[in-house]
């Protein structure tokens, strides 16, 4: 029997029949969390034995990727032990324990206090990480909704460096982010020998600019980027596009 804490709630997010703890005053995982999962899964190139999360959250992504790519091996890694503790618990409530793993650490800290049996092994990382820059945007003064959406300890560079020394030659790296970021992710990128090689921005409707990019870069890389056929996440009904219901099948 798995314990539900006050403040906390069940919800099934499909994939099979999926569930996911989550406490709503902390932070509840959006659609750009389950779009990046729908890109890494179907637009990867290989094997997928062994995946690692970084900044996985409420780990909703873990979960979605389990169901996606059955054959893997899952990590997510997460600074607030409160979120870390939460991912657990579903993966165990779902029955996916021997199959995810959680490690409450710093993604900074790969190498160091945690990641040197992982250095080079993993054929997939997918990422989600902090939107904004430390001290840019509006501050939520509640202090996991912050960390979530604020670089803190680790800002962009650091979780792509991460990536670079996780990923085996010919990994590959699946991120969601701002376009805004853009340039700092093929700069970051170059540095920690991740090439991008797709890229698709995704627009709340088809009469706006993008709020999001998802971007597939292989470690080792050649040098050729492919612009993806854009993609809106709501018709002119107000529902959900054809491709984001997809992405939720």
């Amino acid at each position: 029997m798995v314990e539900i804490n006050a403040g906390e709630r069940i919800d099934e997010i499909g994939f099979g029949g999926l569930k996911l703890i989550q406490k709503p005053e902390d932070f509840c995982y959006g659609i750009d969390a389950v779009l990046l999962a729908d890109f890494a899964a179907t637009r990867h190139k290989g094997r997928a034995g062994l995946i690692v999360d970084l900044g996985t959250g409420t780990g909703v992504i873990p979960l979605i990727l389990s169901a996606r790519l059955p054959q893997s091996r899952i990590y997510g890694i997460e600074l607030q032990e409160d979120c870390c503790e939460r991912a657990v618990r579903s993966a165990v409530l779902n029955g996916l324990e021997e199959r995810i793993s959680y490690i409450n650490d710093d993604v900074a800290g790969a190498g160091e206090s945690w990641g040197a049996e992982l250095k080079g092994q993993v054929d997939i990382v997918v990422t989600n990480p902090p939107y904004f820059v430390s001290g840019g945007g509006l501050i939520n003064d509640h202090a996991p909704k912050t960390v979530a959406r604020h670089e803190t300890t680790a800002g962009l560079y650091e979780f792509m460096g991460c990536a670079s020394f996780l990923l085996k030659p010919r990994g590959e790296l699946f991120m969601v982010h701002r376009p805004a970021r853009l340039a700092d992710i093929c700069c970051f990128g170059r540095e920690h020998r991740l090439e991008p090689k797709e890229l698709l921005f995704v627009s709340p409707r088809r009469d706006t600019a993008p709020n999001l990019l998802l971007i597939h870069m292989i470690k080792d890389g050649g040098r050729e980027l492919k612009l993806l056929e854009p993609i809106c996440v709501y018709d002119e009904e107000g529902g959900f596009t054809p491709q984001v219901l997809a992405a939720y099948r």
